[in-house]
C-alpha cells in the first residue's frame, strides 16, 4: 500500500498542480472578398499565436467550398491562461488546392485580438482587415472544454475508531483517492488530523467532482483512515470504498465500516471503527470561465504611494521619476497588470487613487485623493488614462506622509460591500495597490482586509524600491488566513509581491505572479456564495463516462449490498474509470 507522504496534512487536499483551461473556438465570417473568378472563394481560417514579432500557427479549420459567409464547423482548441495576455490572429484564406497550402493561397483578410477580449464577450465580432480596408468580418464564439463541474460538501466523523498509539488514542486523519484507469490510484483530498481522539469530527469539507472522480459518478473512491504520527509513518486504522453515485444515494447518518486489509480475514474480525456520513450535498460550481463568459465584470482600481520617501520626483533615483528612458516601477506595475484585466471591464472607467501627499492649495496632507482631481469622479479611461492622470497628478502634489492604505481598501470594499446585494455574479473588484515601503496603518489595514474577505473583492500589493518588506508578507496569508486579535479572514485575498524580483524580467511574468490566483479566488468567492453568473452559458457535452457505466463497474456496482462498507474491489480493482 502506497504510504502517505512524511508531512502532518493541516486539512484540505495537496497544492494541486497548475491547471490549465482549454478553450474551443468556433468561427464564422460574413461578407468575404470573391478572389475566384468563375466561383465563388473556398475559404479556409487559420489561428496564430502572436508573441513579439513571431507568429505560430495553433489550429486551422475546414475548407469550405464556394462560400463567402462559411461556418466553419472544425474547432481551434487553445490553452488558456488569464494571468497572461494571449495575443492571436486570425487570417482567412481562399485555397485552391487540395493540400490546403496557405504559401499559395489568395488571402481574404485578418483579425487581431486577444483571448481575454474573445472570452469576455457574449458575441465577438470584428471587421476582417485586408490590407488596410476592412472587407468582411469573422465571428467567434468561445466556450471552455470539460463540461458541467460540481462539487461534494460533506460533514463526516468517526465513531469508535482503532486505537493504535501505546499512551495515547488515534490522531486520526481521512484521505479520498480516485480510482484511475490502470487500476491505481490518485490523491484527491486530505482532512486535517485531529489529536487523541477515537470518535473525531472532521470539519466540513468541499471537494470538486473533476478531483473526486473525474465527474464519472461510478469512479471508484477509496478512503483510507490513518492515525497520524509526527515522524511520517501514519498507521492505517481502514478503508472502505464507495462511489460519488453512493453517495449522492445515502441519506444523513449512512455508516461506512472501515476494514484493514491486512486484518479482514481473522476470525471474529468486523471492522475498526465506522465513518458516518452526517451531511452531504452535490452542488453545481462554476469555473471563473464561466462566471466571465456569463457577464461577470472585473472592476479594476489602483492605489498609489505618493509619500516622501519615494524621492523628489525631479530626481533620477526617486520611484517616481517619468524623466528616464525606462519607465518607473510604478508605470510598469499598472501596465503589466492592466493590461490583462482591461479585457474583462466593458466600460474601460478604472477608478484610481493616491494616497499619502499634501494637495493644493490647503496643503492638506491626504490618505485618499482622485489621481484625475475630481473627487466626485475618480474614473479615469482605459489604463493610458490612469497613466495619463499619474504622470499630470505627480507634477502638482507634494509627496508627503505617512503610509496609510486602510481608507483606499475601506474604500473599496465600500464599492464591494454594494454588490452584495446582487443575486448574481455581476461584480468583482480588484484593488493594485503600489507602494514603497511598509504601511504605517498595518494593524487597521489588516481589519479592513479581513472586513473585505467577506466581499467580492480581491487585493495585489507590489512593494516598489528596495525597501525590507518582510512585514508585507505577512498580508499575503498563503500558508494561514490573516488574523489579528480574535479576528480572522474568511478566505484569503491580497497577493504580494515585490517589484524588484522581476525588475529583469518581462512584465508579462510580473503579471502572471500577482494574477495567478485570481481566478480561483473569484470563482471560490461567487461559488461558496451559490451564485450563478448573470447569464446563460453554452455547455459543452461531459464526458461519455459521466453517464456510461462499463459492464464491470454495473457487475461491481450489483455486489455492494453484499459488502458492509460499499466497494471493495482488490487493493489494485478492476473497475473500469475515466482518468
Amino acid at each position: 500500500m502506497q504510504q502517505p507522504p512524511p508531512y502532518a496534512p493541516q486539512g484540505g487536499a495537496p497544492p494541486p498542480a497548475a491547471m490549465v483551461s482549454k478553450v474551443e473556438m468556433t468561427i464564422s465570417c460574413e461578407g468575404l472578398r470573391d478572389a475566384d473568378v468563375f466561383s465563388k472563394s473556398d475559404p479556409i481560417c487559420v489561428v496564430y499565436n502572436l508573441e513579439g514579432n513571431k507568429r505560430r500557427e495553433i489550429g486551422r479549420t475546414e475548407r469550405i467550398d464556394d462560400n463567402l459567409n462559411p461556418k466553419f464547423q472544425k474547432q481551434v482548441i487553445v490553452d488558456y491562461h488569464f494571468e497572461e495576455v494571449q495575443k492571436l490572429a486570425f487570417h482567412v484564406f481562399d485555397i485552391d488546392d487540395n493540400n490546403n497550402d496557405v504559401s499559395k493561397a489568395d488571402f481574404l483578410g485578418k483579425c487581431e485580438c486577444t483571448l481575454g477580449q474573445i472570452v469576455s464577450s457574449s458575441n465577438f465580432k470584428r471587421p476582417l482587415d485586408y490590407l488596410g480596408r476592412n472587407f468582411g468580418s469573422i465571428s467567434i464564439q468561445a466556450q471552455e472544454q470539460g463540461g458541467m463541474q460540481k462539487s461534494v460538501a460533506m460533514t463526516l466523523k468517526g465513531v469508535k475508531l482503532d486505537k493504535k498509539d501505546w499512551f495515547g488514542k488515534s490522531d486520526p486523519f481521512l484521505e479520498f483517492h480516485r480510482q484511475l484507469l490502470d487500476g491505481s490510484y490518485a490523491l484527491a483530498h486530505r482532512t486535517e488530523f485531529i489529536k487523541n481522539t477515537l470518535n473525531p469530527n472532521w470539519k466540513p469539507m468541499k471537494i470538486n467532482t473533476r478531483r473526486l472522480c473525474n465527474n464519472n459518478p461510478d469512479t471508484v473512491i477509496r478512503v483510507e483512515c490513518f492515525d497520524w504520527n509526527s515522524n511520517g509513518s501514519h498507521d492505517l486504522i481502514g478503508e472502505f470504498f464507495t462511489t460519488l453515485a453512493e453517495l449522492e444515494q445515502a441519506n444523513a447518518g449512512k455508516t461506512f465500516p472501515l476494514v484493514h486489509p491486512k486484518k479482514k480475514s481473522k476470525r471474529g474480525y468486523r471492522h475498526s471503527g465506522e465513518i458516518v456520513v452526517e451531511t452531504l450535498t452535490v452542488a453545481r460550481e462554476y469555473s471563473f470561465l464561466e462566471y466571465i463568459q456569463g457577464g461577470c465584470e472585473l472592476n479594476f482600481v489602483v492605489g498609489i504611494d505618493f509619500t516622501g520617501s519615494n524621492g523628489d520626483p525631479r530626481d533620477p533615483s526617486s520611484l517616481h521619476y517619468l524623466g528616464g528612458t525606462t519607465p518607473n516601477q510604478y508605470t510598469q506595475a499598472i501596465n503589466a497588470v492592466g493590461n490583462v484585466i482591461q479585457d474583462y471591464d466593458s466600460d474601460q472607467l478604472y477608478p484610481a487613487f493616491g494616497f499619502g501627499a499634501r494637495l493644493p492649495p490647503t496643503w492638506q496632507v491626504s490618505h485618499q485623493f482622485s489621481l484625475n482631481g475630481n473627487p466626485s469622479e475618480p474614473d479615469c479611461h482605459g489604463i493610458q488614462g490612469i497613466l495619463g492622470a499619474y504622470q499630470q497628478c505627480i507634477n502638482s502634489v507634494q509627496l508627503y506622509g505617512p503610509t496609510n492604505a486602510s481608507p483606499i481598501v475601506g474604500n473599496v470594499a465600500k464599492m464591494a460591500r454594494e454588490a452584495l446585494h446582487q443575486q448574481q455574479a455581476k461584480d468583482y473588484y480588484i484593488l493594485l495597490l503600489i507602494t514603497d515601503g511598509i504601511l504605517t496603518d498595518m494593524d487597521q489595514t489588516i481589519h479592513m482586509i479581513i472586513e473585505a474577505s467577506e466581499l467580492p473583492m480581491s487585493i495585489i500589493i507590489v512593494g516598489v524600491g528596495n525597501a525590507d518588506f518582510s512585514d508585507m508578507e505577512r498580508l499575503d496569508a498563503d500558508d494561514a488566513l490573516l488574523s489579528i486579535g480574535n479576528r480572522k479572514a474568511k478566505r484569503d485575498i491580497v497577493q504580494f509581491v515585490p517589484f524588484r524580483d522581476f525588475k529583469n524580467a518581462t512584465p508579462a511574468r510580473l503579471a502572471a505572479c500577482v494574477l495567478d490566483e485570481l481566478p480561483s479566488q473569484v470563482s471560490g468567492y461567487f461559488n461558496s456564495k451559490g451564485k450563478e453568473p448573470p447569464c446563460d452559458i453554452p455547455q459543452s457535452e461531459p464526458p461519455p463516462s459521466y453517464y456510461r457505466t462499463s459492464s464491470v463497474a454495473q457487475s461491481s456496482r450489483a455486489s455492494i449490498s453484499s459488502q458492509p462498507g460499499g466497494y471493495m474491489p482488490s487493493r489494485h480493482g478492476s473497475i473500469s474509470s475515466r482518468q
